[in-house]
């Protein structure tokens, strides 16, 4: 996505959740504007389900850290931030609620079995990218310096 100065009223703003919930929904439309395009194969149902058993353990690691470092979870508000946890989930991830996120609307695609479907995670990726992503880092980087420029060198921002 774009980053001009003029689309930074939209960062920070739709939490993440909502924003699942809209692509979810984008997916399901898309779904069924083209139903002659539905693939159903054996081995969607199971493999949706665990798709949604990573993503919701993904999630759940991410805020658990985050409790237990006794920090924000409020994705509005990263400037709260007390302490730049980087364990648990965060070794291999910077994002593991976002992540969560993107497993579990893989997981409706799949169950979907449309291949136009998967225009909704790329827009859940873009927009969380541009509009949560890069705003929380910025906002970090200034709070907490060069550990987390270090830590931003040293973990993927998604895998």
């Amino acid at each position: 996505m774009v980053d001009a100065p003029h689309m930074r009223w939209l960062e920070l703003k739709l939490p993440p959740p909502l924003v699942w919930l809209l692509c979810a929904g984008l997916a399901w439309a898309l779904a069924r504007s083209a139903p002659t395009l539905a693939l159903p194969w054996p081995g969607r149902l199971p493999l949706a389900a665990l798709l949604v058993l990573l993503g919701g353990a993904s999630g759940a690691s991410g805020i658990l850290a985050f409790r237990a470092a006794r920090t924000t979870v409020d994705p509005h508000a990263p400037e709260k931030a007390r302490a730049l946890v980087r364990g648990g989930p965060y070794r291999f991830t910077r994002n593991p609620m976002y992540l969560g996120l993107l497993l579990m609307l893989l997981a409706v695609c799949t169950w979907l079995s449309n291949p136009l479907t998967l225009v909704a995670p790329v827009l859940l990726v873009g927009w969380l990218s541009r509009f949560q992503i890069q705003p929380e880092e910025r906002i970090l980087l200034e709070k907490f310096g060069a550990p987390y420029a270090e830590y931003l060198h040293a973990t993927r921002r998604w895998l």
